[in-house]
């Protein structure tokens, strides 16, 4: 050992003593650029960190965008829409006051510009008018080519309702792309644009994605072509309301308007998902944003470039989040899986024998831990498709297997389950008479007369119908009594109300 390497090595020693060092942040993420010499530092000092947490080496951002990147395109879109006089959107051709008609010689995009800042419509003056008139539109998002000969994929939200859609290479080249297909119940849409030999972005999958694994997204936000941001897998297989259908990958990549369309990559430069939403308070980046799992996408992909349409598969039933109280109620042993609170009849659902009550808990033997798993799992099907539930009932499991349909509405509505609150059932009820039974299209059930105590602040009221107790069909009042007194924690009531059934659970103790 020379001079200078034991000079180095007492100073490291003499840095940890004091505290001014970390073990830790003495074998923190080396880059590619380290110095051989502080790498021999730094392995010389490991062994003091072995309480440390092993740290894994940042992806080379840099590489993967120069490698990657010019399979990103930029996406502009232009088309018009049907404004009122008064600037509201819409086909209305009634009369506006003064203060709110078009204006005379302000571009649109102006006077949107100066309502976000509160000036006032009357601000604008103009001529008065009346009827609708056909504004234009633009629009930017982005994308990424899956294949040589100009395939690409995006958003769907990105080309609707654009009567012209425009590729912006790296290159700077610029193509009309046709859509071939997009698929609204996805986001996701299909481009083409008449070029060869173009570059592409190899797919991976979400399978072996890691919460906390680095991605980065390329995009073009607000306009700002090829800007290239990165962080970390956040969640997977997030369920956001009413896409129900999509088991969103959740991120801290800054995402922003302009993203949307574009690559979500992991660290091996592979796309994994495609960047779709954020959820904001300002309308910008604040640290939460989703991806659509290109496994998914492909499969919409893979329908449009065949068929030109998308056909998603349907059991046909309305399901719940399980919580805690509905764990208890239905002597779950744990508060997963999906609750069936509808049947549709006649549905895939319905000939499989599903019934409401049941706790869809695995589809294929893959685990249904949210409610938003299962609509999830059913939209990677298609109509035909045989389907294995395993299903929780009267506190065991059971198997059932489904043939699944097409969807014309949502492959599974999803309900928020209600609070639950201590205290007594709290509910006067009374049996349903013949003619209210055919109103409400039941076989049975008990009418709420009054609702107060704990079932009033979970949510139910004067007028519902009560279908069941903890599954159990109810006909009359010493039934409810008798399944309320078997309860432990809390009973789950099956609520009916405006054509709609809902599950809600109360607590008794």
């Amino acid at each position: 050992m020379n001079s200078l390497q034991l000079k180095s090595k007492k100073l490291v020693a003499a840095l940890l003593a004091a505290g001014v060092l970390g073990g830790a942040g003495v074998v923190a993420v080396e880059h590619a650029h380290t110095p051989a010499r502080a790498q021999a530092v730094t392995a010389q000092v490991a062994p003091a960190a072995n309480t440390a947490a092993p740290t894994v080496a940042m992806p080379n951002f840099s590489a993967i965008t120069a490698q990657y990147g010019p399979a990103v395109v930029n996406i502009s879109t232009s088309g018009t829409r049907k404004v009122s006089m008064n600037g509201a959107d819409g086909d209305d051709d009634e009369a506006a006051p003064a203060a709110q008609r078009g204006a005379q010689g302000i571009p649109p995009e102006m006077q949107d510009f100066l309502r976000r800042f509160g000036m006032p419509p009357g601000a604008f003056g103009g001529a008065p008018g009346r009827g609708v008139q056909e504004m234009p539109t633009r629009g930017q998002g982005s994308g990424f080519i899956v294949s040589p000969d100009g395939l690409i994929l995006t958003n769907a939200h990105v080309v609707r309702g654009a009567d012209e859609v425009t590729v912006k290479l790296t290159d700077r080249r610029e193509f009309k792309a046709k859509v071939l297909g997009q698929d609204d119940k996805t986001d996701v849409a299909v481009l083409k644009i008449d070029a060869t030999g173009l570059p592409t972005l190899p797919l991976g999958n979400t399978r072996t994605l890691a919460v906390g694994e680095w991605v980065l997204a390329i995009g073009s936000p607000f306009g700002f072509e090829n800007s290239v941001t990165a962080g970390v897998v956040s969640a997977k297989g997030r369920s956001l309301p009413d896409e129900g259908m999509v088991p969103f990958i959740q991120t801290d990549v800054a995402v922003n308007p302009g993203n949307s369309g574009g690559p979500l990559i992991n660290a091996s430069g592979q796309v994994v998902g495609i960047n779709s939403q954020i959820y904001s308070r300002s309308g910008g980046y604040q640290g939460v944003s989703f991806a659509i799992p290109i496994e998914l996408a492909l499969h919409v992909k893979d329908q449009i470039v065949a068929h030109g349409k998308v056909e998603h598969a349907r059991l046909g039933v309305s399901v719940q989040e399980v919580n805690q109280a509905f764990a208890d109620s239905f002597k779950l042993p744990k508060p997963e899986g999906a609750l069936v609170s509808q049947v549709e009849p006649g549905s895939a659902a319905d000939k499989a024998g599903l019934k409401s009550g049941d706790v869809i808990v695995r589809v294929d033997g893959q685990p249904v831990v949210a409610s938003g798993d299962l609509p999830a799992r059913i939209g990677m099907a298609k109509p035909g498709d045989s389907v294995k539930l395993e299903v929780w009932r009267q506190g065991k499991a059971e198997q059932l297997t489904a043939q699944l349909g097409g969807a014309k509405g949502k492959t599974a509505k999803t309900a928020d389950a209600g609070p639950a609150q201590q205290g007594k059932l709290g509910l006067a009820l009374r049996p349903l008479q013949p003619q209210e039974k055919a109103e409400a299209k039941v076989d049975g059930g008990l009418v709420v007369e009054q609702a107060s105590g704990a079932a009033a602040r979970a949510g139910v009221q004067p007028g519902d119908v009560v279908v069941s107790v903890n599954g159990q069909p109810v006909t009359d009042i010493e039934q409810v009594r008798g399944l309320v007194a078997k309860a432990d924690k809390s009973v789950a009531l099956l609520i009916q109300r405006d054509g709609q059934q809902l599950f809600v659970p109360v607590r008794i103790g």
